[in-house]
């Protein structure tokens, strides 16, 4: 778990102004969160193409409760939700086979189709089940101070 914390908020930050970091963090601080500020703020400078819109400690991916797949075509990973095989797309297999485990796929979500990714809990976030301060007790408590 601690891998995919640590690649959480290099990823959210890798495509993020100085600016709009320096708010994420202040905005950490206000809400009771000086861990995930700490961590955050020491991740160091990071340049690419945006990853993922989830700050630290605010995906399922950093508490090991979801995973992104992909499916295989004679080697190659397909991204498409869209092409079939055999008249068949991977995405819409995996939100029914989901679905049928009780799991939630990104792919079922109404707003923004994240094919991808299937998570344990129902809730797009842990902030819809806990405060931010809570989020930042959690994350210290796994992750270290």
């Amino acid at each position: 778990f601690f891998l995919s914390f640590f690649c959480e908020r290099h990823r959210w930050r890798q495509s993020r102004a100085i600016e709009a970091i320096n708010a994420k963090i202040a905005e950490f601080r206000a809400g009771g969160a000086p861990y995930l500020a700490q961590t955050l703020q020491k991740a160091g400078p990071q340049n690419g193409d945006p990853v993922t819109n989830a700050a630290p400690g605010l995906s399922w991916h950093q508490w090991g409760e979801a995973v992104d797949c992909f499916w295989v075509v004679d080697g190659a990973a397909v991204w498409s939700a869209k092409q079939l095989v055999n008249g068949q797309n991977g995405y819409q297999v995996m939100v029914a086979e989901a679905q049928k485990l009780g799991l939630t796929p990104g792919g079922g979500w109404a707003s923004f189709k994240d094919w991808p990714h299937v998570q344990l809990r129902p809730d797009a976030s842990p902030l819809k089940t806990m405060s931010l301060a809570q989020v930042d007790s959690e994350m210290k408590q796994r992750f270290g101070g």
